[in-house]
């Protein structure tokens, strides 16, 4: 997001052709191209910029010479070079004059928060500095004016210059200066972070005729993408000014509770990278082992040809597409496509991650004991151990992960084994563990506990439990891509998501599953 904020200039000097003056003050209310802005303490940084006019970057005046926090660290006080151009000469001579006499930041805004209907920036970026004509702080006056190059200045008979008049000339009004402060247990109303690449233009606040004809008008307007009508509705907003108007805000926070990118049976086994070719691949696998045996002298070794076969993988492709008109890729607000990208990408997680839970229940060695109910301490222990040497037998390697659906996992959380808790959300696995409903990852009987919501097997069934040996199991996996593609006959546009993947199951019996009776 980027917003103006002008603010008085305090000097302008001709002779050295600068202009000088506080360009942000921390906490005090300001009506910027948002509305009623207020810069945290340290919100934004000094940095060298150029001094525009009026905002328009193809009109640069000048250049920062200095820029610093204030001494007292109210603000950001600044010092600029003012180009010895036509447009320079004329910049200086109003801004003397009290013509154009005001300083406006231009800001990129990364962090906010809505407190009391105003925007209080808490982190920003300085994008540029500009000289304007209706300053909307007018905390700091312009404080002193030298004569142009090749004017006399005017001195009295002592050749010193006369005293500056402190009063108020006629029409002047003095503005005292407004601090807000939120009290320490003030409710946020809003708070969205707000990436760089995706900042729209905010500019200088408008004057507008506020009426509920027009308000109306703009507010669907706003709905639609039209960001003079956005200010509009913003600047009706601040009902301090326009009593009457109290607008119902839409807020850029996007409330998503159906999907997220967790890949818990995924992160439980190896990976790899997929072939750069062909829809499917081979891997070489040992099926028979060479032999030894006790040999007698001078006698004949044993001897056994050690034999391998491939195994066969397929890799399959999961896309997902969107259709929609121009008009809402061109004039609905970012946060449609952003929001839109992420998920796509949160169901491309959720069905590979669903094929991998699926690989793996049908690979894996079915318990030959069973259970009738969700496991007691004891019974799933009995099922840690027996699957544990299982794995063991059929890979020569060891059980590592538990992955456990959401039920079996609520009733891992009530177990225990005389008063100490077999699930344990905290390391070391001997401790007496810490047990608490956001732990998907913890450790069971000393396996590491993966906790997934994509699989078919969601209560007590088969498979609901799986004790893995990671090297068992790999998913190879491309990267994902996305094409896009104009539909020019009816307006539309067309963006897909896609992707390659393959499970390959190279010892399935790698993989252990409970056995509900």
């Amino acid at each position: 997001m980027k917003l103006t904020m002008p603010i008085k200039i305090t000097a302008a000097d001709s002779e050295s052709r600068t202009i000088s003056g506080r360009i942000v003050t921390f906490d005090e209310v300001a009506n910027t191209s948002a509305g009623r802005t207020v810069f945290a303490k340290g919100s934004v940084q000094p940095t060298n910029v150029k001094l525009n006019l009026e905002h328009d970057r193809t009109r640069p005046i000048g250049k920062t010479l200095s820029m610093n926090f204030s001494e007292d660290g109210t603000g950001i006080d600044a010092v600029f070079k003012i180009a010895n151009t036509v447009a320079g000469s004329d910049a200086l001579a109003e801004a003397m004059e009290g013509l154009r006499d005001g300083f406006s930041v231009g800001v990129g805004v990364d962090e906010y928060d809505t407190v009391d209907g105003a925007m209080v920036i808490k982190s920003s970026e300085l994008v540029e500095v500009s000289l304007v004509t209706e300053p909307a702080v007018r905390s700091a006056r312009v404080s002193d004016v030298a004569a142009s190059e090749g004017e006399e200045t005017t001195e009295n008979s002592e050749g010193e210059k006369p005293a500056e008049d402190t009063n108020p000339t006629e029409g002047e009004q003095k503005v005292e200066e407004t601090t807000v402060q939120a009290p320490a247990d003030e409710t946020v109303e809003a708070s969205r972070k707000v990436e760089a690449s995706a900042r729209p233009a905010f500019y200088t606040k408008p004057r507008l005729d506020f009426t509920p004809t027009k308000y109306l008008e703009n507010t669907v307007r706003a709905a639609l993408g039209d960001e003079d009508a956005r200010i509009y509705v913003a600047a009706a907003a601040d009902t301090t000014d326009n009593a009457g108007l109290i607008p119902t805000r839409q807020l850029t926070t996007v409330i998503n509770g159906l999907a997220n990118a967790t890949r818990s049976n995924i992160d439980a086994i190896s990976s790899g990278v997929l072939p750069d070719a062909g829809m499917s691949f081979e891997i070489p696998k040992i099926t028979q082992l060479p032999t030894v045996a006790a040999t007698s002298e001078a006698g004949t070794p044993s001897e056994t040809d050690q034999n391998s076969a491939f195994v066969t993988v397929s890799v399959a492709k999961y896309a997902g597409q969107q259709t929609f008109s121009v008009e809402l890729l061109d004039r609905s607000s970012p946060v449609f496509m952003d929001e839109l990208m992420r998920n796509l990408a949160a169901q491309y997680a959720k069905v590979t991650d669903t094929a991998v839970n699926a690989a793996l229940i049908a690979g894996a060695t079915a318990d030959s004991t069973t259970t009738s109910t969700y496991p007691t301490a004891a019974e799933l222990l009995g099922v840690v151990s027996r699957g544990a040497a299982s794995v063991y037998a059929n890979t020569q390697r060891f059980a590592r992960n538990i992955i456990m659906n959401t039920s079996q996992w609520a009733n891992v959380m009530t177990l225990n084994d005389s008063g100490r808790p077999i699930y344990n959300a905290a390391q070391p696995s001997n401790a007496a563990g810490v047990v608490t409903p956001t732990s998907i990852r913890g450790n069971v009987a000393g396996l590491d506990l993966y906790v997934t919501a994509n699989t078919a097997a969601t209560t007590d069934t088969d498979g609901s439990i799986l004790i893995v040996d990671p090297e068992a199991y790999t998913w190879y996996e491309s990267p994902t891509y996305q094409l896009r593609a104009d539909v020019i006959a009816s307006g539309q546009v067309s963006i897909l998501m896609y992707g390659y993947g393959a499970i390959a199951t190279k010892i399935g019996a790698g993989a252990f599953k409970n056995n509900k009776a």
